[in-house]
């Protein structure tokens, strides 16, 4: 709400609709009619100052755009008592106007909050002593020291000690990965249990997570261009429109024809071909679908996406947390006899009960699934990037990674469990699949023709077994958040509109650079929320065929009470120039014409028009 008010296109459209409800509420009730008419009149200046002023922006710039002709047609309709038309189109207008200029404030805050991932302050390391210094002074060669649930300042190296380190922010990745000297670290992720000494090797501004922001933005300024179909015509039209009223003003004057009757030719000529009518053919449906979408958990920012969402050709998903939940569960347990299955997860469900890391907490939550035990547990020891230890029941059991083993041929992760330095058995554990990932991919394919495509920066083996159980046939994993950048571009070179979907702020410059980006709501990070054209808000992924299947509705429509505006205004502005048409008649078929196409677009409000699957 903050951000609403701050926006000044916001402000003057609240104004303005206020005015408009305001005035027609008066007409209706049978106020005086100066009453409404300054209702309105007052709806016609709060609300036209900012489309009027860009209209006379680009009037300076030898351009002449929709804007200042709907002003002029607003006007024009109140010259000849049509107030009520034209305060509509005003609302209508200076409502999408601020729609976009909301949208665009909260990218530019939301890439600025990006930055606060790293933090302001870092500790150097010079000799001996400790010096706590701006992380934006950092530069390459410079030591730093982390400690325990810090975030990390700077890009580097580890030159000493071993952790967990949480890169979900950067690749993706739904487990914490161990670190040790000699391995790469990035700004903004967080350290876990041990202490590390970093070398630094690019400053704040060239780091993994300013790249980021900067990818963002300017992927964002370049998909901003994009305009609805009625739009890329306005400029022709526009012209046509101005230059035949001018036209049939001037000529039969210069030809000797009387002043008012020419003056009144002319005035109905430009109300008949004013695109009242073509506006709303456009904005109705789409902001019906808007609306639908939006009360089954699909939050579509503006009516430019809602039409983009229906051209779609091929969708990619990122894994963690769009296919996957995002949360690491048992899925294999291997005993060494004599040891059974049930012993095996007691025994490491009590050494991880102390535990913090993502792998502890599956365990002991698998232990309680199945109704096991967990008894107390003594001497917990956490050894950072190796695992855990504790004594249970007076046996030491000691839970860690293991390599090497058949579970991570199959992309799980591999737990390793011994009792008194003896192998007890192996867990294996991976993220929970999504159960409606599967149908979505399936109807996808359906609806696109193409085959969806799975863009991760996890490891290729845990993102086969993804792909695998969504159905997924293609995969392009171990990404950095320039690599899904690379990758969407590579599908526009080749003419695909790529819709992407994701979560996190490593997704963030995909979606921005997609022909559409759609983000998970529930868990998904700020940047990425506010990046995205649209936003799941009940992460339920079969939503993405549904909507995008009521676009391609909406787009039908659109083209439907196109054809209808545009055969009204053809006979009207034939009879007006070829004949006599009579002012009343003129604006009697105009707006019969912008309230047929009207109530045709709002069609989409009922709920019988969102049906998933192929359109």
């Amino acid at each position: 709400m903050k951000i609403v008010w701050s926006v000044s296109e916001a402000r003057w459209a609240v104004a303005a609709t206020a005015l408009f409800a305001a005035g027609l509420a008066a007409q209706l009730g049978g106020a005086p009619d100066g009453l409404w008419w300054a209702l309105y009149l007052a709806c016609y200046v709060t609300g036209g100052w900012e489309p009027g002023r860009a209209g006379l922006r680009a009037l300076r710039e030898r351009r002449l755009d929709v804007d200042l002709l709907m002003v002029a047609a607003a006007i024009g309709a109140a010259s000849i008592g049509q107030v009520l038309d034209g305060a509509l189109l005003i609302v209508i207008f200076a409502t999408s106007g601020a729609l976009e200029a909301i949208a665009t404030r909260r990218t530019e805050d939301s890439v600025r909050s990006l930055l606060d991932l790293a933090p302001e302050k870092a500790t150097m390391l010079t000799g001996d002593t400790e010096r706590v210094v701006d992380t934006a002074d950092l530069a390459a060669g410079d030591l730093i020291l982390v400690r325990p649930g810090e975030r990390i300042g700077a890009d580097g190296r580890v030159t000493a000690g071993h952790s967990e380190v949480d890169q979900a922010s950067i690749t993706g990745e739904p487990l914490p990965a161990g670190r040790g000297p000699g391995d790469e670290v990035w700004a903004g992720t967080v350290n876990g249990t041990g202490l590390l000494r970093i070398r630094v090797e690019r400053a704040a501004a060239d780091s993994v997570v300013a790249r980021i922001g900067a990818m963002v933005e300017q992927a964002s300024a370049t998909k901003a261009r994009t305009q609805l179909f009625i739009e890329r015509i306005e400029q022709r039209y526009s012209i046509g429109m101005v230059a035949a009223t001018l036209a049939l003003f001037t000529v039969p004057l210069l030809f000797g024809a009387a002043f008012e009757p020419t003056l009144l030719r002319a005035m109905t000529f430009m109300i008949v071909a004013s695109p009242c009518a073509v506006v709303l053919a456009t904005m109705p449906p789409l902001l019906s679908a808007i609306a639908t979408a939006g009360r089954h958990g699909v939050l579509v920012k503006s009516a430019v996406v809602m039409e983009r969402l229906g051209r779609t050709t091929r969708v990619a998903f990122d894994k963690t947390g769009t296919i996957t939940t995002g949360f690491p569960y048992v899925t294999t347990i291997r005993p060494c006899h004599p040891v059974t299955e049930d012993e095996l997860l007691s025994v490491a469900a009590a050494a991880e009960a102390g535990s913090e890391h993502p792998l502890g907490r599956a365990v002991v939550a698998a232990a309680r699934d199945r109704g096991l035990t967990v008894e107390p547990a003594a001497s917990f020891t956490s050894i950072p990037g190796k695992g855990v230890s504790a004594i249970v029941g007076g046996r030491l059991v000691e839970v860690g990674t293991a390599g090497g083993t058949p579970e991570e041929d199959r992309g799980e992760t591999a737990v390793q469990v011994t009792i008194d330095s003896r192998p007890a058995g192996i867990l294996g554990l991976t993220d929970r699949p999504r159960p409606a990932a599967a149908g979505t991919v399936t109807a996808l394919r359906a609806l696109t023709g193409t085959e969806p495509l799975l863009l991760t920066g996890d490891n290729p083996r845990a993102a086969a077994r993804a792909a695998e159980a969504a159905g997924i046939r293609e995969v392009r994993a171990g990404l950095l958040p320039r690599d899904k950048v690379a990758e969407v571009r590579r599908e526009t070179a080749a003419g695909r509109r790529l819709l992407v979907i994701g979560d996190g702020v490593n997704d963030a410059p995909a979606l921005a650079a997609a022909h559409t980006g759609i983000a998970m709501g529930r868990a998904g990070a700020d940047l990425t929320i506010a990046t995205a054209d649209a936003v799941i808000v009940r992460d339920d992924l079969t939503t993405v065929p549904a909507v995008i299947a009521l676009s391609r509705r909406a787009r039908r429509l659109v083209l439907a009470n196109l054809a209808i505006a545009g055969t009204f205004i053809v006979v009207l502005v034939t009879w007006d120039v070829v004949g006599h048409l009579p002012l009343p008649l003129g604006v009697a078929g105009h707006e019969g014409s912008t309230i047929l196409v009207a109530l045709n677009g709002l069609r989409l409000l009922r709920d019988s028009a969102w049906r998933p699957g192929p359109s």
